[in-house]
């Protein structure tokens, strides 16, 4: 079949040079006219009335359906991040090529890379931050506080001559603390390379040096991740909340662990909702002992009278 002069080029051709030769509104006359790739659509501004549907856009295809696409149509680089010690500004060599200038290349990129032992310090402080922080399953944001902080400090010279494992634990601590993401001491010391009392010890340093101030935490903060690990639902969730805002209010929660508090609301929401956990199975979950559990549990059921059957 024999295709006529005028119809060469498809009829999507005909369609688009048909939606260009609109100039102004039919309906109101207008000439305010909005071209709409994302609807597909041509629609006037001043009456709103669609004048043409299933436009063709007819700029670049940026979609990728692989990896070798999306390299190739990328536009730009990397992000910003100050979780990498250059911040990402730095144009790596790919192992790709075979070709031994490429690997000469890459190779004396890998040494220049890192220029000194200060830096290599820097490197392997930012690392141990995203190690702690992948096993805390901490979100992206504090990440990036993390890392900002640690490059505060060791701007401030406060890095040389301590423990790089003790200052980048006590600075993902204070970032939780701050960022409302709270983690216990005990969780932090459990992911890091060193113990509980020299965190301790640069948490305490780190907040005089850097005149930070850190609001205490607060019981409230703890019951969603803790209600979440022990399995239980929000109605339980809502329960332990509303005894600890309700303890808060007779000021049992001055002078007590927030965690401790924590633990007892939730053991006590548990069984009042029938879905009971033991004192051992709270315990394991919140790193508070058994003993502190049972003392906040008879404070809270004896001062907010509440009948707890066991």
């Amino acid at each position: 079949m024999v295709v006529p002069e005028g119809d060469k080029g498809g009829g999507k051709d005909k369609k688009r040079d048909k939606h260009e030769e609109v100039k102004t509104c039919p309906e109101c006359g207008s000439k305010c006219l909005v071209h709409d790739y994302g609807r597909a659509e041509i629609f006037c501004a001043d009456c709103g009335l669609v004048i043409a549907e299933n436009i063709v856009d007819p700029g670049p295809e940026w979609r990728a359906f692989d990896s070798e696409q999306m390299s190739k149509r990328a536009r730009t680089g990397a992000p910003l991040t100050y979780r990498i010690h250059d911040k990402g500004l730095s144009t790596l060599t790919s192992w790709d090529s075979p070709a031994q200038g490429q690997y000469n290349l890459k190779k004396w990129e890998q040494r220049t890379h890192i220029a000194n032992t200060a830096e290599r310090s820097f490197v392997f402080a930012l690392s141990e931050i995203e190690r702690m922080a992948s096993a805390l399953k901490l979100p992206m944001n504090v990440r990036e506080a993390a890392s900002m902080l640690y490059r505060r400090a060791m701007k401030k010279h406060l890095i040389r001559g301590r423990s790089i494992e003790g200052i980048t634990s006590a600075i993902l601590y204070i970032t939780c603390r701050q960022y409302g993401v709270p983690r216990t001491l005990e969780e932090v010391s459990g992911v890091s390379r060193v113990g509980q009392k020299e965190i301790s010890r640069a948490y305490r340093f780190l907040l005089r040096e850097l005149d930070i101030k850190v609001s205490p935490a607060s019981p409230v903060d703890f019951v969603p991740r803790f209600c979440s690990m022990l399995g239980l639902g929000g109605d339980i969730e809502a329960k332990a909340i509303e005894i600890i805002k309700r303890a808060s209010e007779k000021e049992l929660t001055n002078g007590r662990g927030p965690i401790g508090i924590a633990a007892a609301a939730i053991y006590i929401a548990a069984i009042l909702n029938g879905e009971h956990r033991t004192q051992k199975e709270v315990s394991d979950v919140t790193g508070v002992t058994e003993v502190t559990i049972r003392n906040r549990y008879k404070e809270l059921s004896e001062q907010l009278d509440i009948e707890v059957l066991l």
